[in-house]
């Protein structure tokens, strides 16, 4: 424990936002660098508890006190390496991690919990610009080949474990280039892409094979992956969108949110002409109040929308953590994300019950009606039906699984009653040799749980191909609740 009083004598500080009128003008990442010797302070206020239930709430099981206490030591290079013991990737979760491991954190019970997030991302950034991150080779090559489906959080890490551990590992991506979501979901805004650039050149640099614009099933069989690899780790996600079939929905205008994102990181990548869809001097209605819809919120701000407006069904939650969600349960609170630091509109408690057509086939607005839970259905409030103007209406209600593709069909594999892949302890689906990592099997959650699932799911390859592993024991797969 680095500072016995620092939980009493040193308050909760988070890095600043750029200023709103000046980060509209580009898609750089929003926050401000955080003072080296402000972040040891803060590491400082961690109380090195007996029992660290940010372990808990880390599905990663970060060595959040250890690498606390030795940032505010200013060992930097010791706490990257802790950091890097249980976490192939830091600089994306101390990114897009929401921080469970902040609200099981003991000094949030009565008090603002330890920036952990932010430590982890700055110990990392650190570790990379001071060369300390580098290729980890395998000793040895084992002689079995694995093929890696999926490139995007889970999928990665499962393929670095496996190089790791000494096999010859190939992930097979459909998109052109290699990173899944963490390439074409998340904005510029949130994570540069120059973070995942590097760590794939250090993937490389470890013998990981990248097969970019192959889409297995089409362009490559089940079966042929099947004679061509020892196993196969399916990681495509939990893709399949959720959908609203109510009138108007075929209307020129109407987008699912995964159909708008990649548009504005092609862009960014130089792709000339990539961005079909485009928000400039649009009133645009974004359909779901989740980190999802707040992208679509961010990126229609960046392309000069005229209006933006965010629909939620479920009521206003509160500010602090409700009775029914105690310590060290995730609170469903208010949020107030960059993306709604900087403009738009968000409504509570409303249902839209068909989109308005312009009589040429483009949406000109929503039908909405106020909505009560009663008797466990979303119930209109009588008297409450109203239209709003809409040039463009994005689809962010969420993913019910993974896409029921021509791969999962030739290789066999089986649903669970959510549709999700089965799978078993060690992550074996039905067939043998075929094992399943991340929303694929879980259902849709956090990039956190994504990583940890693809280094659990590394490890129940590597024993099944060579009896013992080395690799770090497989969590449980459970299923989660589906976030919406």
């Amino acid at each position: 424990m680095g500072d016995p009083k620092g939980f009493m004598t040193t308050g909760r500080q988070g890095p600043t936002r750029r200023p709103v009128d000046v980060r509209l003008l580009d898609w750089k990442e929003v926050y401000e660098p955080f003072p080296a010797q402000s972040l040891e302070k803060q590491a400082g206020r961690c109380m090195d508890c007996g029992i660290p239930f940010c372990h808990n709430g880390c599905p990663l099981g970060n060595l959040i006190p250890e690498w606390n206490d030795l940032v505010y030591q200013a060992d930097w290079q010791a706490a990257s390496e802790r950091l890097h013991a249980t976490n192939n990737f830091p600089e994306f979760t101390g990114r897009l991690c929401p921080a469970p491991c902040e609200t099981a954190c003991v000094l949030g019970i009565n008090a603002d919990p330890v920036t952990i997030k932010q430590v982890e991302v700055e110990i990392v950034d650190r570790a990379w610009g001071e060369g300390w991150v580098t290729a980890q080779a395998a000793p040895r090559q084992t002689g079995k080949t694995v093929a890696v489906i999926g490139s995007g959080p889970a999928g990665l890490a499962s393929a670095q474990q496996l190089a790791r551990a000494g096999h010859t590992v190939a992930v097979y991506e459909r998109a052109d280039r290699i990173g899944g979501l963490l390439r074409y979901g998340i904005p510029e805004f949130k994570m540069e892409k120059r973070h995942l650039d590097r760590r794939l050149e250090q993937m490389q640099a470890e013998g990981v094979k990248f097969r970019s614009g192959v889409d297995v099933g089409t362009d490559i069989t089940g079966q042929d992956l099947r004679r061509r690899y020892d196993a196969i780790v399916l990681a495509v996600g939990a893709t399949a969108w959720r959908d609203l079939g109510i009138p108007g929905r075929e209307l020129a205008g109407v987008y699912q949110a995964m159909e708008y994102l990649p548009g504005s990181n092609r862009e960014q990548e130089g792709d000339i002409g990539a961005q079909h869809i485009n928000a400039h001097g649009k009133h645009v209605v974004i359909i779901g109040g989740g980190d999802t819809g707040a992208d679509c919120l961010g990126t229609a701000h960046r392309q000069g929308a005229a209006s933006v407006t965010q629909l939620e069904i479920m009521p206003l939650p509160p500010e602090s953590r409700p009775n029914a969600q105690p310590w060290p349960t995730y609170p469903m609170t208010y949020k107030v994300t960059s993306a709604h630091e900087e403009g738009g509109d968000r409504i509570y408690s409303v249902s839209t019950t068909h989109f308005v057509d312009d009589r040429t086939g483009q949406v000109k607005g929503l039908a909405l009606t106020e909505v009560a839970f009663v008797n466990g259905t979303f119930e209109p409030v009588e008297g409450t039906a109203r239209e709003i103007p809409a040039d463009l209406v994005f689809l962010a209600m969420g993913f019910v699984g993974p896409e029921r593709s021509p791969l999962l069909e030739q290789l066999g594999v089986e649903f669970d009653s959510r549709g999700n892949i089965v799978r078993d302890s060690s992550y074996m689906s039905t067939i043998d040799g075929v094992f399943v990592a991340g929303d694929a099997g879980r259902g849709q959650s956090l990039i956190v749980w994504a990583i940890a699932e693809g280094r659990s799911a590394a490890s129940g390859v590597d024993q099944w191909l060579t009896g013992s592993t080395t690799l770090p024991a497989p969590i449980a797969p459970t299923v989660r609740p589906l976030v919406v």
